[in-house]
């Protein structure tokens, strides 16, 4: 047998680039025709020690490139994220619409964010005088007492509460447990009330983040309850 020539790894770089470069010397409208690849390339135009502006640019161009991309990425997982709220949202209004007692909708709120929201801390309080025998009911005095601070804006407000609120909220025991919260208030003719929801993580719920699902099943929750309280006070 002859010894057959071997190939050391630089004559084998060599040959790749002397096939790359024979390769544009035939194709000279390459770079024309697949411009994008300029963007990835680095091609120094130097003189002495300086640097052009030409190559200034291409490097800005490539890191603006790269964060875009990382952007829009983020954005992706963002829209992902909304689109399964807002299907988790929409079955819960469904049941809450299709309800038609009291008890009904408590178990629909409880058990979709409990198991499709996945929260762990769920409290709805109504507010009134003339409680019903179903939910949790609490005077509208007390409440003002123990949360007026938190339903001055009517507006849905979201981070780390106050004990003795914690404690209205969700109770004593949970109290200890809950890290961040997120309460909206419900008031729609003549009802008074409150949808509450906490987690364990101090930053899951913070003061910035967006309540715009939770303030959507609140504004629901005010209309469909007193629809089905007044059902229930006709009743007796």
């Amino acid at each position: 047998m002859t010894d057959q020539p071997q190939v050391v790894p630089e004559q084998a770089a060599d040959l790749d680039a002397e096939a790359v470069i024979a390769y544009l010397r035939a194709h000279p409208t390459f770079f024309a025709e697949h411009d994008d690849l300029l963007v990835e390339q680095r091609i120094p135009h130097q003189r002495g020690d300086s640097v052009s502006l030409v190559e200034r640019q291409l490097t800005l161009l490539r890191e603006r490139n790269i964060e875009m991309r990382h952007r829009l990425s983020q954005l992706m997982d963002v829209a992902r994220d909304n689109d399964r709220l807002f299907e988790k949202t929409r079955r819960l209004i469904l049941d809450l619409l299709d309800a038609n007692t009291l008890e009904e909708v408590v178990m629909a709120v409880e058990d979709s964010l409990r198991q499709e929201f996945q929260v762990p801390f769920v409290s709805l309080i109504l507010f009134g005088d003339n409680a019903a025998p179903v939910g949790r009911w609490v005077s509208s005095a007390e409440a003002q007492q123990a949360i007026g601070g938190l339903l001055g804006s009517g507006k849905t407000v979201s981070g780390n509460l106050r004990e003795h609120e914690l404690a209205f909220l969700f109770g004593d025991e949970q109290r200890l447990e809950v890290g961040s919260s997120a309460v909206a208030s419900l008031e729609h003719q003549g009802l008074h009330g409150v949808l509450a929801i906490g987690s364990r993580d101090p930053q899951h719920y913070k003061s910035s983040v967006g309540t715009l699902f939770l303030t959507y099943i609140a504004e629901i929750l005010g209309r469909v309850v007193p629809r089905v309280t007044q059902t229930l006070r006709s009743v007796r």
